[in-house]
């Protein structure tokens, strides 16, 4: 039996009160709407805007053009050098897919999984919000529990938080091979994906690879702590909450702790890896601690690599 997520705070699959609710997003748009304002407006703007480029005209080349634009057709036409011009999408579309599967009800440091997927998803869509960009919601278990279409506004973008928070699903495992599949069918234009889970599900290599040829997808790892090391506390039962199952282990055990910890760092690899095959950017956050380094670090990274990409 795989301990991939035996440990947990709280498993019950059950929704916050609505005023609670309530509470808890109006105080995620103030923190939120900071840090979009402060840190991440402009990280943003360079590193998304402009993913896709679309063909304008050709026009004569001009001294300190890029040479590898020149179009061998047009200039082997006109007997003179031409360039291609082209012109940055002007409106993206991004698409949050949250893993709503009961291993995200997991915290050990004050804070569920699913709420620190909660938090980043929000900076995300507010980010998009502010450059007009259109944002929707694919909220998935075992199973495609809510697709919301992407589109605009504060309140569009409070309704996507809110039902991240508060959505109450019907399955508990995980299918993240059924969640990409589903946004193949379901997303027509070329799209943002980020991709929030804590990736308990092994082999999802092939349908990422599909989804990735049509969309930009950026998988984001949610981990915590008490996930990687048993406490050495004697004999516990530990319960998971996807398969519903429990089992006693001796945590006083050396073995017993470094086979668990050797399950998960195995785990883990394997899926950086997949990651890495794919030429995916990726990345990893954990509850407790501060996203908001690892998501600068993160813009900061891709906005180089793209940089080195472009042809200009």
């Amino acid at each position: 039996m795989s301990l991939r997520s035996f440990l947990k705070r709280r498993a019950q699959n059950q929704p916050a009160p609505p005023l609670d609710i309530h509470k808890r997003i109006r105080r995620l748009e103030i923190k939120t709407l900071r840090l979009v304002q402060n840190i991440f407006g402009g990280e943003y703007q360079s590193v998304f805007k402009g993913r896709g480029i679309e063909f304008d005209e050709v026009r004569e080349y001009q001294e300190g053009d890029d040479p590898r634009l020149i179009d061998w057709n047009v200039t082997a036409r006109m007997d003179r050098l031409f360039v291609k011009k082209f012109v940055e999408e002007r409106e993206l579309s991004v698409v949050l897919a949250v893993d709503l599967s009961a291993s995200l009800f997991f915290g050990s440091q004050a804070q569920l999984k699913r709420e620190l997927a909660a938090e980043v998803a929000a900076v995300v869509a507010m980010s998009a919000m502010r450059h007009h960009d259109r944002v929707g919601l694919l909220l998935f278990s075992d199973r495609i529990e809510k697709f919301i279409k992407p589109s605009k506004g504060r309140g569009h973008v409070n309704r996507l938080v809110r039902e991240i928070l508060a959505f109450r699903p019907l399955g508990r495992q995980t299918d993240l091979s059924g969640a990409c599949n589903a946004l193949m069918n379901l997303l027509k234009q070329r799209s943002v994906i980020f991709l929030l889970s804590d990736f308990q599900e092994p082999a999802i290599e092939r349908s990422m690879r599909l989804l990735s040829t049509r969309h930009d997808l950026i998988p984001m790892m949610i981990h915590d702590v008490r996930e990687a090391v048993l406490p050495n506390v004697g004999l516990v039962r530990f319960h998971d909450p996807e398969s519903n199952q429990t089992v006693t282990l001796d945590t006083g055990s050396a073995t017993v702790r470094a086979k668990y910890l050797s399950q998960h760092k195995h785990l883990r690899d394997a899926q950086r890896q997949c990651f890495r095959t794919l030429g995916l950017d990726f990345l990893e956050l954990q509850t407790g601690q501060s996203f908001i380094p690892a998501l600068v670090r993160f813009f900061t990274s891709r906005q180089t690599r793209r940089a080195k990409r472009r042809p200009g």
